[in-house]
């Protein structure tokens, strides 16, 4: 029996890629879902799917970088129980412009979908992880975190905060275990926006992610998901305060 059977997880970014795989391995491990994505059907396809598998599932569909959004998530995730694990794989890549060309909508679209979305997670469900014996928080971070990269300039900054965001709340709740994923390049419709991107350095974001699949760096949502399922599964105390690259 996994350790995931009957623990109440809410997983935001779940329509699609990492996210809708990540959903499919919980329902098959027998957890509690609480599922949240911006689009409302996509969300509702993947719930379905869940619910095939035979997971208790609740959505809830609208920007999680919003109070109004988050606070629906912690009651869902009373309805079910409590919250054992929050995951928070949503995000926003807003590629090719150049920090310049950035408008102030996109820039905040990534740190809300990020960063901000974090800090309302952790705000919101704190109290439900501490009551869990099993409280866990993660952070869906990435490579781009430690790296400059000219076109995801707002996504680069984004993820070194939201993988700081962390760190400090390891460092507040000791009762809460908290860690970064790092999934990797994983090929997701977020990166295949990439080829249709605009702006000064959409020609050398294209290169570089076409250079990706050519040496096959690439990696699937499913496998990532895998990857992350094994860290969940393993004993808690293995897992506070670090990142964690897919294998």
């Amino acid at each position: 029996m996994s350790v995931l059977e009957k623990k109440t997880v809410l997983l935001t970014g779940a329509s699609m890629g990492i996210g809708r795989a990540v959903a499919m391995a919980l329902a098959t491990r027998g957890a509690r879902l609480v599922l949240n994505a911006r689009g409302v059907e996509a969300l509702g396809a993947v719930a379905a799917e869940c619910r095939d598998l035979g997971a208790e599932c609740l959505t809830v569909a609208g920007d999680c970088g919003t109070v109004r959004v988050v606070d629906k998530l912690r009651s869902a995730a009373r309805r079910l129980g409590g919250a054992d694990m929050v995951l928070h794989a949503a995000g926003m890549l807003a590629p090719g412009p150049s920090l310049e060309e950035l408008t102030p909508t996109d820039f905040d679209a990534v740190w809300s979908s990020g960063p901000r979305a974090a800090w309302l997670l952790m705000r919101a469900l704190a109290a439900q992880l501490r009551r869990s014996p099993r409280g866990l928080l993660v952070a869906f971070g990435s490579g781009a975190a430690e790296i400059t990269q000219p076109g995801i300039a707002a996504y680069c900054a984004a993820k070194a905060a939201e993988e700081h965001l962390v760190r400090q709340f390891t460092a507040e709740e000791p009762d809460v275990v908290s860690f970064v994923f790092r999934p990797g390049v994983v090929e997701t419709r977020m990166h295949q926006h990439v080829h249709g991107s605009q702006g000064r350095f959409a020609p050398l974001l294209r290169e570089v992610f076409a250079g990706m699949k050519v040496r096959g760096d690439l990696i699937s949502p499913e496998r990532a998901a895998k990857s992350l399922l094994e860290l969940l599964e393993r004993d808690p105390a293995e897992l506070r305060g670090k990142t964690f690259r897919a294998s």
